[in-house]
């Protein structure tokens, strides 16, 4: 594939310190699985951490020997001469804890029982994996970040980094994300994760053991999600009410394509993602919220940030809007920190971040090449 990092393996980092929790609970060890991208120069400078959203996972770039169809879930925006340029940076992408592509999660081996974690997996916060990746940061030697980038629930982990390590992060890109999500946000996930519980394959949790997976709740999750990804202008265009057999059946089975391709995602995705992760996922995304130790002001949850900004939106996500981005560049600059902000034109919904956007791209190299100068002036 053109530009890029071509044949890429995971790493396994294993760490013995317990973790404490914000729930309280305590991880006595753990694992992250993670993947680099680039060299790190002499002087560790030029790392960049890319924080994944909900359903994404450590394989940001580049393809698996094994299998070549295996593209990177951000492969368009990390590579050589990309806008987070491997020739230039140090790029690592991991999967978070509680996940299930290979870092401890609740799909994992409990030491203390010798069977999978399931319901007995604690809740995990932002701040909980944003602790845990600073310790990855740590092994690598890497005292401070160039940049930490995400977008959607990526964009929030970036944002903690600012506010619970503000020395070590000298840039921010916070895309298409929120400071805290809304009730309706809220409401969506909730629907999702009852789909999950409700299913009765799913066991309190602890399906591993009878051998059986919730499918039909994480089906109906995923795609519930998705719709809520997309905007109604890229489903209009792509699906319209197109039927799959020219004709009315008056029945309940699949009539319009949009039906095919939300059960076709549905389907694809409860045959690789666990069900337990994405009851821990949404439930992080639900409890993200800054201001909220402050009086609920974020102008205040900013004031130990130290960071410059790049904050990026986009004018068809209703998922987290432009205006979820205007109040974080408000507080950002109430705090007199540097901020950058783009609202880009899209017809892709949330899921614009992922897209090979011409003007989303050209504003991530152009704010990504000052950062390079940093380092190699």
């Amino acid at each position: 594939m053109e530009n890029s990092v071509g044949i890429v393996s995971a790493q396994r980092a294993t760490f013995d310190t317990p973790l404490t929790c914000s729930s309280g609970a305590v991880l006595p060890r753990y694992e992250l699985v993670y993947e680099t991208y680039g060299k790190l120069n002499g002087d560790k400078s030029n790392a960049i951490l890319v924080c994944h959203a909900l359903s994404g996972h450590h394989h940001v770039a580049g393809q698996y020997a094994d299998d070549p169809k295996s593209t990177g879930w951000w492969d368009n925006m990390i590579g050589p001469g990309k806008p987070i340029d491997t020739e230039k940076f140090f790029v690592i992408g991991l999967n978070n804890l509680g996940g299930c592509h290979g870092s401890t999660g609740p799909s994992s081996i409990d030491p203390q029982t010798g069977k999978p974690y399931g319901a007995s997996f604690p809740v995990v916060t932002v701040e909980d994996w944003v602790a845990s990746q600073a310790r990855l940061a740590d092994m690598l030697g890497i005292e401070q970040f160039a940049a930490v980038v995400g977008g959607s629930l990526g964009g929030m982990q970036a944002m903690q980094w600012s506010l619970d390590f503000p020395e070590r992060v000298r840039h921010v890109l916070a895309i298409a994300t929120a400071p805290r999500l809304t009730t309706e946000n809220i409401a969506f996930n909730d629907v999702a994760r009852n789909a999950i519980l409700t299913d009765p394959d799913f066991h309190g949790g602890n399906y591993y053991e009878h051998g059986v997976v919730p499918k039909r709740g994480l089906r109906l999750a995923r795609m519930l999600g998705h719709i809520t990804y997309l905007s109604d202008d890229a489903m209009a265009d792509k699906f319209g009410r197109g039927l799959r057999s020219g004709k009315y059946n008056y029945g309940y089975d699949i009539e319009f394509e949009i039906e095919s391709y939300l059960r076709y995602q549905g389907d694809k995705f409860a045959a690789y993602f666990d069900a337990n992760t994405y009851l821990l996922m949404t439930k992080a995304l639900d409890y993200f919220d800054p201001a909220h130790r402050h009086g609920d002001d974020l102008n205040k949850a900013f004031a130990a940030a130290q960071a410059n900004f790049l904050v990026l939106s986009f004018t068809t996500d209703w998922r987290f809007s432009p205006e979820r981005s205007r109040a974080i560049v408000k507080a950002l600059l109430h705090n007199r920190l540097n901020v950058s902000y783009g609202e880009i034109a899209s017809t892709h919904g949330h899921d614009s971040f992922l897209m090979p956007h011409a003007h989303y791209h050209a504003l991530m190299r152009a704010y990504l090449e000052r950062i390079a100068q940093e380092f190699s002036a």
